[in-house]
């Protein structure tokens, strides 16, 4: 396969930290590189390092000659005034293409990111994260890059947005490399995964396949480094007696054995540094131990914001020991629902009644509870003094600090000077100081790294009280969601068992929505036909004529071949086969684009007719 880009022993270090050291690895055109680590491992900054944004210390770095590398940052940049259109024409103005070539590419990917025709001139100002993030990555699009770059995609997509993507990378026709906690989507996306961690001889580890298939791999590698501690460590002790009894000679046949003692020793502190590398954030949520049957009870519940009904007639349980996951577009109403559970806002109509004294914890995406301002020590510590109470014992901040990977020369920096992930852990820190018996966590998942995941997940599931989860993780919503609760965003609200019910009802809801798209599209299409055929033609000369009377047959063989490709997609022994995987992508990417082509032809041909 033709190499796009090849490392070789890349170090980065920020003043006396070292991010990574003599990091060596390679990527060919056909792989979808998933990378992960520790928060602080120095994902983002390899990511920028090969954009060109940054530098490296020492190492090499070849790319292959006229590389085209498009870089989607975590978070989304614009420019006051940008609109969809303005940052796609400004991305497209090097590419050297004429008016029509510009203007047909970005009609084109503005459809495969399912962008509306008629908010291609709103402000991006105007557009929810998870717009903003779609109009991010088709800005990189519009210049057809050969590598992607992408800094945590899923970040501020909803569910729906998640999956879009998850289709876009499977055909898409360009390699990429992508940061991201997102367990479900690195399984879907990624063909190759490289974990950073000093956990590992060489700083990393990299296996071919799935994100399942890492895991395995992984696991039978570092039990082997905790098995060859052990075995090193029997061979140290065993040594470090001769020593101690002390050679009767010094022959050069016992200085060899002390100097391949000390090796050993050598060895075996470097394995136990690198076995020690699996530290995870402490979180137990404290619950209140409420004895009762009900926690909180929706009666005939009716809430709109402005002229949009967000909740209609929506009557729930929530009881102890419940996990109710919630999913819905961005702006169906899943903030607003939580809002209600707190009391925060009330319903247009119908109850809301709550267990007296009912102790709610909120977790809130937006982290407005955190001062930016303050220091690691006070957010910590909100009520002051280098003490917490947690569970009923005193704990000094530096030791509750500890608990969540915070180092002690952190206690006196700012809290905007943390990363998303650190921040994400002070709110955690400080909701877990609060007994509650209804745990309400709005994407809490946001910037966490997996190991943090993990014990997030375990910390819920052991959660005796109620929880109300909001979160895109579905492998999250797979394990702890005892019910799922879907809004539409038009009032509409429905149950659902688990995800994979979620996913199939939704797969219905797409089918009728294509069926009538198609119907619309054949009725369209019959009607210009109709039209060209009782119409003379003013302006098309005897070729253009013939082009345009044979174009919709084109495109009808055309969506047959897309057709029939998405099928084969969906067959288990294509999505398992890497090679013929990749074939039927890019057969579908083809298809797709000779579609787009044709209509554009098409359009073309008949305004000129007119």
């Amino acid at each position: 396969m033709p190499v796009l880009l090849n490392c070789q022993s890349l170090t980065k270090s920020f003043g006396t930290r070292v991010l990574f050291e003599n990091l060596t690895f390679g990527m060919d055109d056909t792989e979808r590189l998933g990378l992960i680590g520790p928060n602080g491992s120095g994902k983002s900054t390899l990511l920028k390092i090969l954009a060109g944004l940054e530098t490296f210390d020492t190492g090499l770095l070849n790319m292959r000659k006229n590389l085209r590398a498009g870089y989607v940052p975590q978070n989304d940049t614009f420019a006051e005034g940008d609109t969809p259109w303005s940052i796609l024409y400004t991305a497209a103005a090097d590419l050297h293409l004429d008016e029509r070539e510009t203007c047909n590419r970005i009609n084109a990917v503005l459809g495969r990111i399912n962008y509306p025709q008629e908010g291609r001139e709103a402000g991006m100002e105007t557009l929810s994260g998870g717009w903003r993030k779609r109009i991010s990555i088709a800005r990189e699009l519009v210049r057809e890059p050969d590598l992607l770059l992408m800094d945590e995609p899923t970040n501020h997509l909803d569910l729906e947005g998640i999956l879009w993507l998850e289709k876009l990378l499977a055909s898409a026709r360009f390699a990429c490399l992508l940061v991201s906690h997102d367990r479900w989507f690195l399984e879907k996306a990624c063909n190759r995964v490289m974990e950073l961690n000093r956990a590992y001889p060489d700083g990393f580890f990299a296996m071919q396949g799935s994100y399942s298939d890492f895991l395995l791999k992984r696991e039978e590698f570092l039990a082997g480094q905790q098995q060859a501690q052990r075995s090193l460590e029997s061979k140290v002790r065993r040594e470090i007696e001769w020593l101690r009894r002390g050679p009767p000679a010094r022959t050069t046949k016992s200085q060899a054995r002390i100097d391949g003692a000390g090796r050993m020793i050598d060895n075996l502190s470097d394995l136990r540094q690198r076995n020690s590398q699996g530290s995870r954030v402490t979180i137990e949520f404290t619950s209140s131990d409420r004895q009762a049957n009900k926690l909180l009870t929706m009666k005939n519940v009716n809430k709109s914001l402005g002229r949009k009904t967000l909740i209609d007639d929506l009557s729930l349980v929530l009881s102890p020991g419940m996990k109710l996951g919630l999913l819905g577009r961005n702006g169906s109403g899943k903030t607003t629902f939580l809002r209600l559970l707190t009391g925060e806002l009330q319903p247009d109509s119908g109850t809301i009644e709550r267990a007296e004294k009912l102790r709610v914890v909120y977790f809130d995406q937006a982290r407005q509870q955190l001062d930016q301002q303050q220091t690691l020590r006070r957010a910590l510590a909100p009520s002051g003094g280098d003490l917490v109470t947690f569970r009923e014992q005193p704990i000094h901040v530096t030791g509750w600090a500890k608990r969540f990977l915070f180092r002690a020369e952190q206690l006196d920096m700012a809290v905007k000077a943390l990363s998303g992930g650190e921040q994400a852990r002070i709110l955690i820190a400080r909701l877990m100081l609060q007994p509650a018996d209804l745990l309400l966590l709005d994407e809490p998942t946001n910037d966490l790294d997996i190991p943090s995941l993990e014990v997030l997940e375990d910390s819920l599931a052991e959660f005796p009280g109620a929880v109300v989860l909001v979160t895109h993780d579905r492998y999250m919503l797979t394990r702890l969601s005892s019910e799922l609760l879907s809004l539409d965003g038009e009032g509409a609200a429905n149950i659902y068992t688990d995800y994979a019910q979620w996913e199939r009802a939704r797969a219905g809801v797409l089918a009728e929505e294509s069926a009538r798209k198609d119907e619309a599209r054949k009725a369209e299409r019959k009607d210009a036909g109709d039209s060209s055929a009782s119409k003379k033609p003013k302006k098309l000369s005897y070729m253009e004529q013939r082009e345009f009377d044979g174009i919709e047959a084109q495109i009808l063989e055309a969506e047959k071949s897309l057709e029939a490709c998405q099928k084969e997609l969906e067959i288990p022994e294509v999505a398992s086969d890497p090679k013929k995987l990749l074939s039927v992508c890019q057969a579908l990417a083809d298809a797709q684009a000779q579609i787009d082509g044709l209509y554009a032809r098409w359009q073309e041909l008949g305004e000129k007719q007119k």
